[in-house]
């Protein structure tokens, strides 16, 4: 039997010369998008994630009936409601319905009706998650707040452990710019507890990490390990709940493409250039000094082609 990557390998296979009409987003992935934005407490993520599980139920109920199934007071669903930003669960509700009838109308079609041209399907879904986080950025103040407790971390860590990498080595590369002392963990276990430590010990007072699916159990390991020193978590990842996001003090999520054998990265990537972007700003005078010494650094050894 074929594992979940075979599948997905599978799946996708190009196939030359055929057009599709752009693919709908997974109507479980709309609903996330609501949430992903926000900090939820443990009762609220519980109801979240009824509402994704259950959401052709969960769209159409009273606040009593969810409450019930859900095992919450009514007046829990009501701050759930606000703090997404709605006036109150009748207004979550009503966004929800036209996702909850899509989900319905969208199970009787054939997944060649959805999904002709698998490269189109792949930028289509990555446009779906660059709105999503478009949607996020609507307020600004999270990733401003990141970034100036980022910028002000003497030395600032950066982890990313398996496929998550590359987004670590980016922004690490990036940051080392704006920033004078940027450390990188891409080993997980004691190496990673050591770095951490160290961090820690110099006077560092947090770690920006990255998960991105499949998670590793090890980058769980590491965010703990963390959390034990005394660092705190910004976590960018694209999970809304979970236990990745619970040890996290504050998490930004940024959906990736899965319609490949391999998932693509342009929302997270535009995520984490946003919080560069937001470590710049937080001290202009030092981003400027050094971007400016970087450059005459650059032109004496000749660095970069000419344009």
């Amino acid at each position: 039997m074929p594992s979940g990557q075979q599948a997905r390998a599978q799946a996708a296979a190009i196939t030359p010369g055929r057009q599709s009409p752009v693919p709908e987003v997974a109507p479980a992935d709309r609903v996330r998008a609501l949430f992903g934005s926000h900090r939820l407490s443990p009762g609220q993520r519980r109801i979240a994630q009824y509402m994704i599980d259950h959401l052709t139920e969960a769209a159409f109920l009273s606040i009593t009936d969810l409450a019930e199934r859900v095992g919450v007071s009514q007046p829990s669903v009501t701050r759930f409601a606000t703090s997404l930003g709605y006036s109150g669960f009748p207004a979550l509700r009503e966004a929800l319905q036209p996702i909850a009838l899509r989900a319905v109308a969208g199970a009787q079609e054939t997944r060649e009706q959805i999904r002709r041209n698998e490269l189109q399907a792949a930028v289509d879904a990555e446009i779906a998650n660059l709105e999503s986080l478009r949607r996020v950025f609507a307020d600004t103040n999270r990733v401003l707040d990141v970034g100036r407790e980022l910028a002000r971390s003497m030395p600032l860590t950066v982890l990313g452990l398996r496929i998550s990498v590359s987004l670590a080595e980016y922004f690490a590369y990036a940051a080392r710019r704006i920033h004078p002392d940027v450390r990188l963990v891409t080993r997980g276990g004691s190496v990673a507890y050591d770095a951490l430590l160290q961090s820690r010990e110099a006077g560092g007072t947090w770690v920006l990490a990255y998960a991105m699916p499949r998670h590793a159990n090890e980058t769980l390991a590491a965010l703990r390990a963390a959390r034990s020193t005394g660092l705190r978590v910004a976590l960018i990842t694209d999970l809304t709940l979970g236990p990745l996001v619970d040890e996290a003090d504050v998490s930004l999520t940024a959906g990736t493409g899965s319609r490949l054998v391999f998932d693509s990265y342009s929302a997270p990537g535009v995520l984490s250039a946003a919080v560069l972007q937001a470590m710049a700003d937080a001290d202009p005078e030092r981003t400027q000094a050094r971007l400016e010494g970087y450059e005459q650094v650059a032109e004496q050894h000749d660095f970069f082609l000419e344009d």
